[in-house]
């Protein structure tokens, strides 16, 4: 027998077994998907604050998907400075401060309670194990120990209630006499193990996302409301929904954090398990580049088109379907004039009938007054006639076709 075919001779039993042993269609592995997440932006430490001492911070936030596990992600992307980060704790939360001692979690990072995150950078937990009911309160605790920082890593406007303590009482069930703080600091996202088929809906945007003039601790968000429309259907209830606004924020120019162009990659294409992406971005550069008193950063129609039209491309890439979302009436804002209003319609105009978009969602028809379309409806209006109210909040979360996630 020569060489060749004693090799074959070998081989043969050991292919067979293998390929009696390997199943004619494998279970599809379980991934990670984020249930929640915030669009973090820096913030100098200008008064000594945060770092001057040993703090516990205990921060509240609302997911929409549920799972067996769970882990966090921890933000130093906008510090100057390394940053540790001590004693971390995921717990569901009763009220207030308050935990459910009994889910308490201990997080660690390489089996380690402790983590130094170099400047510019995140980090991302072993998993813990611990059950999230989608649509829970759920609280971080960790403890910043006294060091130098020159700047945070935050989100400004969290619209919940969020806590802090003197010294590292991280693992309490409720904290003495907290101080309240209304920001998201250091923590960027939570993410839960989940089947192959789950994954998330990016909800990219500026105020409007973010939730100004919405009611504090009630999640009343439009993309809550999305959330709550998922969970209430048996076969969209795998997806979760990620809040990446930002107030203030544009497309073109890096004032309230940076441009949707620039934190793109950060707050979109980095999470995980991105399927869907909605785009509400570009009211500011409108209200901007034509406000009536001091117009600045002018832009054109042309050049916000272009810049959403790059967002899209960007995450077409990652085969992430891209819906546009029209643009909320904004006529008797503080920054609205006929020429904004102009470009208002020209690029709400190329949102609904452009192919560079998978779809589009129609939250200006959403808000408008019916007798008036450039003015919110007086139920939609949350007053300053900008932002909507709760009610216009749940006009925009309920008028999303939810068949567009099931493409």
């Amino acid at each position: 027998m020569n060489l060749h075919k004693k090799f074959l001779c070998l081989a043969a039993p050991l292919l067979a077994l293998t390929l009696s042993t390997t199943p004619s269609s494998a279970a599809a592995p379980d991934h990670w998907v984020g249930t929640w997440a915030t669009a973090p932006m820096g913030l100098p430490n200008h008064d000594e604050k945060f770092g001057a001492a040993e703090t516990t911070y205990r921060e509240i936030v609302h997911i929409s998907i549920g799972g067996n596990t769970s882990r966090i992600i921890l933000t130093n992307e906008f510090g100057l400075t390394p940053l540790t980060i001590n004693a971390a704790y995921i717990a569901l939360r009763t009220k207030d401060s308050e935990i459910d001692t009994t889910t308490a979690r201990p997080i660690t990072f390489g089996g380690r309670t402790s983590i130094t995150i170099p400047a510019g950078a995140l980090a991302v937990s072993d998993p813990a194990a611990l059950k999230l009911p989608a649509l829970s309160d759920v609280a971080v605790s960790f403890v910043v120990p006294a060091q130098p920082i020159t700047q945070v890593s935050y989100h400004s406007f969290a619209d919940q209630t969020s806590y802090t303590a003197a010294g590292d009482v991280s693992g309490a069930r409720s904290l003495d006499n907290p101080e309240e703080i209304k920001s998201w600091f250091f923590l960027k996202g939570i993410d839960v193990r989940v089947e192959d088929k789950s994954g998330a809906i990016v909800a990219f945007g500026d105020s409007i996302t973010d939730g100004a003039r919405s009611t504090p601790n009630t999640n009343q968000r439009w993309p809550d409301v999305l959330a709550k429309r998922l969970q209430a259907d048996k076969k969209l209830r795998s997806l979760g929904v990620l809040n990446e606004g930002i107030g203030g924020n544009r497309v073109l120019h890096d004032v309230a954090g940076p441009s949707a162009l620039a934190r793109f990659d950060r707050d979109v294409l980095a999470q995980a398990g991105v399927k869907y992406l909605i785009i509400l971005e570009s009211i500011n550069d409108i209200g901007h580049a034509q406000d009536p008193v001091k117009p600045y950063d002018v832009v054109s129609a042309d050049d916000l088109i272009q810049g959403i039209s790059q967002l899209a491309a960007r995450a077409h890439t990652h085969g992430i379907k891209v819906y546009g979302a029209t643009l909320t009436p904004y006529v008797g804002a503080k920054y609205a004039s006929p020429a904004g209003e102009a470009m208002r319609q020209a690029v709400n105009q190329w949102i609904r009938t452009t192919n560079v978009l998978d779809g589009f969602v129609d939250f200006d028809k959403a808000t408008q007054d019916p007798a008036n379309p450039a003015v919110f409806s007086s139920t939609a209006d949350g007053g300053d006639h900008l932002h909507p109210s709760d009610a216009g909040y749940k006009a925009m979360g309920d008028s999303i076709d939810l068949k567009l996630f099931t493409k």
